[in-house]
């Protein structure tokens, strides 16, 4: 097991195109960090440049005491594991599972405890004579990894590894690998554009978007603490609702209005952002998580929406409710990296980190029994306690 520390790390290809912009990264030994984002954004990249798969184009990469930059993928001591399962269809699971062991002749009393020890630990014993063909993929992904956790690397590096599984059982895996990286304690960097993934994972996740880093935290510092709104928007099912708004602010009271609606600041959310304080007459960015909004009738107390209802979604433990609001929404590049993930134009495809739609939208969860009709009309409670501010230019969080 080993440290891995990415220092500066840059990756330019052919036409100045910059994937990976001064990326610095401390991995602790025996931590599972996990790089998120969108397509695109620079994650497998940095990956595979922790591999040796690709050339560095300026900065270190250190693995254990060891600069790795000029040494090849086979003198790292790493194990990857990729989409593909890339396994050998001609081959048992067996010979998959100690087809590197083989490759290094290491002795064969050694291989075949190996192949023991890594069958029992992924429940693949009864499987060990069959041809990958014979499998499931979820079957087929564990021969993978037990072909790389034989070799007892210092680093396992897993480059969406889940991804080519169906969503029940996507679930299921990322709890397995969870447990397996727990138990086996070694270093390991897990690149993925789930964030709920990414969130139910790791011990740390690094959020990336268009080759730079964004945040590093604990998941849950992440959805409740995010440095700008593009963490904001992108961490967190549904996104954090982000509308603009106007601020105020009269001694220690500090009010922001979104269209007819004044929502007085709660003392959490003023210790949290401070910012706000020095923002009177500016116009700023409110966002709201779907969670701290309310059925006005259940929060008396609380500033409210009038929201227009435009669709509910029954999940069973809850309501999905989207509102259209008077307010002017924000979307963020987040929302511009994941719409051309996904294939969807909305907006522009503007690329600063600033786009000003022209549809207000609300994403409320209720709970499971409200009564909502597509096309009334409700107010929709907001716990001032828990609004965050950014700035409306930067994106950066008002803190």
């Amino acid at each position: 097991m080993a440290e891995v520390v990415l220092k500066d790390v840059d990756k330019i290809y052919e036409g100045d195109v910059h994937a990976v912009q001064s990326l610095s990264l401390d991995i602790a030994d025996g931590e599972f960090l996990v790089l998120v984002g969108p397509s695109g954004c620079g994650k497998t990249t940095a990956l595979r440049m922790v591999a040796g798969l690709e050339t560095i184009s300026g900065g270190t990469v250190t693995i254990g005491d060891r600069v790795v930059n000029d040494l090849s993928p086979k003198d790292r001591d790493i194990a990857m594991v990729f989409q593909s399962y890339a396994l050998y269809p001609h081959l048992t699971v067996a010979d998959n599972i100690a087809f590197g062991l083989r490759l290094r002749k290491m002795p064969r009393n050694v291989v075949e405890e190996r192949i023991a020890w890594a069958a029992k630990l992924l429940d693949l014993t009864p499987y060990l004579a069959r041809k990958p063909k014979e499998l499931s993929g979820g079957q087929r992904q564990r021969v993978a990894m037990g072909r790389a956790i034989v070799r007892e690397p210092q680093v396992f590096l897993m480059d969406e590894p889940l991804s080519n599984l169906d969503a029940k059982l996507r679930v299921q895996m990322r709890a397995e690998v969870a447990k397996l990286q727990h138990d086996l304690g070694v270093t390991t960097i897990y690149v993925t554009h789930d964030q709920v993934e990414a969130m139910t994972m790791g011990d740390r996740v690094a959020v990336m978007s268009m080759g730079k880093l964004q945040q590093v935290d604990t998941p849950q510092h992440l959805y409740d603490e995010p440095f700008n709104m593009f963490v904001a928007s992108f961490i967190g099912t549904p996104p954090m609702n982000l509308v603009e708004a106007d601020v105020a602010v009269e001694g220690e009271r500090v009010d922001v209005k979104v269209g007819p609606t004044t929502i007085t600041a709660g003392a959490s959310a003023l210790a949290r952002y401070p910012q706000i304080r020095n923002c009177d007459g500016r116009r700023v960015v409110l966002g709201i998580r779907a969670e701290d909004l309310h059925p006005g009738a259940d929060r008396p107390a609380f500033p409210t929406f009038n929201g227009r209802i435009d669709l509910v979604e029954a999940l069973g433990s809850g309501l999905m409710a989207y509102f259209t609001i008077d307010a002017v929404p924000v979307r963020t590049q987040a929302h511009v990296e994941m719409e051309a993930e996904s294939g969807v134009t909305n907006g522009d495809g503007n690329s600063e980190s600033v786009v000003s739609g022209a549809r207000p939208n609300l994403i409320a969860a209720f709970p499971p029994r409200v009564q909502l009709r597509i096309g009334d009309s409700v107010p929709v409670a907001v716990d001032p306690d828990n609004i965050h501010f950014f700035d409306l230019e930067t994106g950066a969080a008002l803190r």
